[in-house]
């Protein structure tokens, strides 16, 4: 769906626009990355979804560590939101952002608590 400025690209789930300057740049990267990124996306600030749900979410089930290194790859972090994807067994995985780990963490509390978008309001 195009928006009446065409500057952002619109997520249905979450009402929340993945801005034009990334969808532009996000065609320089394997399709498979875009489509982890995109449902990464989805992702409501104050949820987290495992690396292995976010796999079943694209449509492959058995693809939890190829989007763990698709997520590694995230050069659009915090805006898309890979802090908000963990481990299976409830550690944090790692965190491509600033920061790193200690980012992700705060992130993921600030969301919890809070229930906002920590990559529009840290």
């Amino acid at each position: 769906m195009k928006t009446k400025s065409n500057s952002l690209e619109w997520n249905k789930s979450n009402n929340r626009k993945i801005p034009k300057n990334i969808v532009e740049k996000m065609k320089n990267y394997p399709n498979f990355y875009v489509k982890v990124w995109k449902a990464c996306f989805e992702i409501f600030p104050g949820e987290t979804l495992t690396y292995k749900q976010l796999a079943k979410k694209i449509g492959m089930p058995k693809a939890a560590r190829a989007v763990g290194n698709a997520l590694s790859k995230n050069p659009f972090a915090p805006i898309i939101p890979c802090h908000r994807v963990i481990r299976s067994d409830g550690k944090m995985g790692g965190y491509s952002g600033p920061c790193g780990i200690n980012k992700k963490l705060k992130m993921l509390k600030y969301e919890k608590k809070t229930g906002k978008n920590a990559s529009m309001d840290l």
